[in-house]
């Protein structure tokens, strides 16, 4: 009996190390040939990681891999690199990129992220989700980001921003040395949980307040989960995984349910993101900015949002919100610290602005030309979501280069790498914030500045500001929608 176990042993380790040896064989020889058969260079891959060998030795961060990439590629438009097994384009061409976000969306409106509403139902948020879902919640939120409704809002955001000011002055008269970075993720998790959830958190009197400790989990670094999310999909659906801490995901769902249940039973409005989500749970539309029904509510009312569904919409907004404004803050802040010039022109032109309009206000922000110069420069050197990615759900012809793209290949639009090209910003390193002065902008292709994306999936709340500030939108008309339009896609 033990003879006949230990054979079978022998025979499951001789099987078990032939698929081995086949499937090392098929991914060298045939795989990892895909984009040197069709005539593209490629990054140099190794079984059974592709390209991504440098991000799970925790060597490189996806971004700065792609940004090197980028930089080592700079001769050609497009170059091939693979996650794991699965071959992607990258896309270093501004043409080409603008061809795949805005020119030819129809074919590149997914991004191939990874979403599995069933096991992490708050997965299931507008950055994540694809195809006719996709553009039915994206149709449903736009209205809710109009400088309108942001104005509403922005009272929150001055509230929390006096108790900021309030930390600061405690930190630096107790430590000549703060960590800002700390600091900025409890202003922005304070803002964002109140605009979001309706809740004080107070994280920036109470750092262990705990939406800023489920905060620390959500961007705790995980360098090889990122990398399969982003590149590799596939794999974590393959085997049913979720991305968001389980101790996340109850809390978020228990807290927005919670929240919903108080505001609809008490008949409470408050003006801010949650009840707008409410809003579209209850009638499947938002009222408009003079709280008025919206005359394209029957196009827009297909259906109203679920709870699972309103939850993972404000748990992006809060993770978005956050993080990604703390980080940029953090940023600005650093350069301003080590760029004195810089840093004594903002704040001059900061003094007249508040000066002239008697405080800080919506409309002041907009009156700060070099503010916004500043942030631009932030966002090019410290991009918040450095890579973009597509999915081409059609084959297609890349103009200008012979090159077909077949149905379901990932593409990869660096944006770090595109940012940091001394051919387009030179001394890329440099913070310059007059690289986004009027001349500056003019001479460069619109597309070698993406902080926010482009095309139909630009970041929801640039797309309406963007809108608005050309006054192409009128009462009635959903902004989005005329994208889409524009697009061909409805």
């Amino acid at each position: 009996m033990e003879f006949g176990a230990f054979n079978f042993l022998l025979q499951l380790l001789g099987v078990l190390l032939a698929i081995a040896v086949a499937a090392y064989i098929y991914l060298k020889n045939v795989t990892y040939n895909y984009w040197k058969h069709k005539g593209i260079p490629q990054a140099e891959p190794i079984v059974p990681f592709g390209s991504l060998w440098d991000v799970v030795k925790s060597r490189k961060s996806i971004a700065v891999l792609m940004r090197d990439l980028y930089l080592e590629f700079k001769d050609n438009a497009v170059f091939g690199f693979y996650s794991f097994h699965r071959p992607s384009l990258v896309i270093r061409d501004p043409d080409l990129i603008r061809f795949v976000l805005t020119k030819d969306f129809s074919h590149f409106q997914n991004r191939g992220l990874y979403y599995n509403e069933e096991v992490d139902p708050l997965s299931g948020h507008l950055f994540m989700l694809d195809g006719a879902k996709w553009k039915n919640l994206r149709i449903k939120f736009s209205p809710t980001f109009t400088s309108g409704k942001m104005k509403h809002m922005f009272t929150t955001v001055k509230e929390c921003s006096d108790s900021l000011v309030q930390c600061v002055t405690d930190e630096v008269e107790k430590n000549e040395v703060i960590e800002i970075k700390d600091i900025m993720a409890r202003f922005t998790t304070d803002v964002i949980a109140s605009v979001a959830f309706g809740i004080e958190c107070n994280s920036l009197k109470n750092p262990e307040a705990e939406f800023r400790t489920l905060g620390r989990k959500i961007v705790k670094p995980r360098p090889v989960m990122n990398a399969m999310l982003v590149l590799c999909p596939s794999l974590l659906k393959m085997f049913n995984i979720a991305a968001t801490n389980k101790e996340v995901s109850n809390f978020i769902i228990k807290v927005f349910k919670e929240t919903v249940d108080y505001r609809t039973s008490n008949n409470l409005v408050r003006k801010d993101f949650l009840d707008l989500v409410i809003q579209l749970m209850n009638k499947g539309f938002v009222r408009g900015d003079d709280d008025k029904e919206p005359l394209d509510k029957p196009e827009i009312a297909s259906g109203k949002i679920t709870m699972l569904e309103g939850a993972a919409q404000v748990f992006v907004f809060w993770l978005a919100g956050f993080e990604t404004s703390s980080s940029a803050a953090t940023h600005c802040l650093y350069e301003l610290a080590i760029n004195q010039d810089i840093q004594k022109r903002l704040a001059d032109e900061i003094s007249q602005i508040l000066e002239k309009f008697g405080g800080i206000t919506y409309e002041s922000l907009a009156a700060m030309p070099y503010l916004h110069k500043v942030v631009s420069e932030t966002l090019r050197k410290y991009p918040s979501v450095p890579i973009l990615n597509r999915d081409c759900n059609q084959d297609v012809q890349l103009p200008g280069i012979n090159l077909s793209i077949t149905k379901g290949t990932a593409i990869v639009i660096p944006l770090l790498g595109l940012h940091m090209d001394p051919e387009v910003y030179p001394e890329p390193d440099k913070f310059d914030p007059e690289r986004f002065n009027d001349d500056n902008i003019a001479r460069r292709h619109r597309y070698a500045y993406l902080p926010f994306g482009e095309g139909p999936r630009i970041c929801i709340g640039e797309l309406s500001l963007v809108i608005v500030e050309h006054s192409q939108v009128v009462r009635g008309v959903n902004p989005f929608l005329c994208l889409l339009q524009e697009c061909g896609l409805v």
